[in-house]
């Protein structure tokens, strides 16, 4: 049996380290350029108030997609689900990204609320708060503390029991084969953790977090429908994600026992999770169109009619049409090139799609997309990188001894 650790080849640590750099220079041009820290009026925006849109962008996309590496373990771990388990190690690595980019995302969150920068979240404000029905009305969830409490629970149990799971995953290469009732003990256990992951994540993803940290930047607009099209949005972004680490690592002769195979299986879930937001989307959409009611079309007309127009339908193009067209055909989730190239264009188009939940709200008449945009996400793209990088190669990229990987050894769709 070959060796399932490996060393990072000198491509990958130089284009982890290019990458970084040019966020960190991105990130000093935005301190000097934008002046962050200077207060714009109440119910303005200023040049400032780009620099914590783009952060805040960046940081809760890039969160929430390596976070749903850890939820894509659970949900095939409940499902008693054998196939992945060959590549099982992949969303493992990605996972363990969580805490680092929650300690900035905390971190991004809580300068902007106790910065009282109104102009990301208007909540913040308390003399807006006093003479807003609305905003009132919300402030038993809308208020610093609350908001801060939530979001740091949020983010260490997500580090934590997302640690836990890994730890039990690292433990069956420790313990060597497992017979029968040893095998049955550990994935009872690996059902428990998961499971309250899995709970954890509905209350969290599925629900509040989207509220707190997307939706009440237009707090005056809500839709019940908005925490599911984020879920949707994040996880198909993860799931393209895994597949380019999954490619990555065959190309270094690594995951001897992934096929096309599994490919295909994790391309399945890209298509499907692109149709679910899709479906989304439109869902949310069209009712508010149909009802036409104006503190819920405020939401879509700036999107829709404003500046922000392009953007909105460039958005539904990348991540409905293209993956429609491409992923439906059977030979197109078996080949390693066209998957590479499909699960790159899916991240780069819900990095868009949350760029268009930020930004109107924030920037309202000022659609901007450049450079200082592109290289801010280049900071989060190379930390996953270098954190996904280290975990791979310090653990083995085989769950040799886990119980089903002879189901995933012979797996075949």
């Amino acid at each position: 049996m070959s060796n399932h650790s490996f060393e990072l080849p000198a491509a990958y640590k130089k284009w982890t380290m290019g990458l970084i750099i040019v966020g960190v220079i991105a990130l000093l041009y935005g301190l000097i350029a934008f002046h962050p820290f200077t207060q714009p009026a109440p119910g303005t925006s200023n040049a400032g108030t780009r620099f914590w849109a783009v952060l805040l962008q960046n940081c809760v996309f890039w969160l929430l997609i390596v976070n749903a590496s850890m939820f894509f373990i659970g949900i095939t771990t409940l499902a008693m689900g054998g196939w992945q388990v060959a590549l099982r190690r992949v969303p493992e690595a990605i996972s363990s990204v969580v805490p680092t980019l929650g300690i900035i995302a905390f971190l991004i969150l809580m300068t902007i609320v106790w910065g009282g920068h109104s102009d990301i979240f208007p909540w913040v404000d308390k003399n807006a708060v006093a003479h807003d029905a609305i905003l009132k009305g919300k402030s038993g969830f809308l208020n610093p503390w609350f908001f801060s409490i939530w979001s740091g629970f949020t983010i260490l149990l997500w580090w934590l029991l997302g640690k836990k799971i890994r730890s039990l995953s690292l433990e069956s290469d420790k313990d060597g084969p497992m017979d029968y009732e040893t095998g049955k003990k550990w994935i009872n256990k690996n059902i428990l953790y998961t499971s309250i992951y899995i709970v954890f994540f509905g209350l969290t993803v599925g629900s509040t977090i989207p509220w707190l940290w997307l939706m009440s930047i237009d707090a005056h607009w809500y839709s019940t429908m908005f925490s599911w099209y984020t879920f949707a949005s994040s996880f198909v972004s993860g799931l393209s994600l895994i597949a380019l680490f999954v490619i990555f690592l065959k190309n270094q002769g690594q995951l001897e026992y992934v096929t096309e195979e599994h490919l295909q299986d994790v391309g399945k879930f890209m298509f499907a999770f692109s149709i679910f937001w899709t479906y989304l989307w439109f869902s949310q959409y069209m009712l508010i169109w149909y009802a036409n009611i104006p503190e819920e079309t405020t939401y879509f007309k700036i999107r829709v009619e404003g500046p922000f127009r392009g953007i909105f339908f460039l958005n539904l193009i990348i991540n409905f049409i293209c993956p429609f067209l491409i992923l439906m055909k059977r030979g197109a989730k078996r080949n390693w090139t066209l998957m590479t190239f499909m699960a790159v264009l899916i991240i780069f188009g819900h990095w868009i799609d949350f760029w268009q939940m930020v930004m109107p709200g924030t920037l309202q008449d000022h659609a901007e997309l450049n450079l200082f945009e592109f290289g801010i996400g280049a900071l989060f793209v190379g930390i996953i990188m270098w954190r996904t990088g280290i975990y791979l190669t310090k653990n083995p990229l085989l769950a040799k001894n886990h119980p089903f990987l002879k189901e995933s050894m012979i797996h075949h769709v």
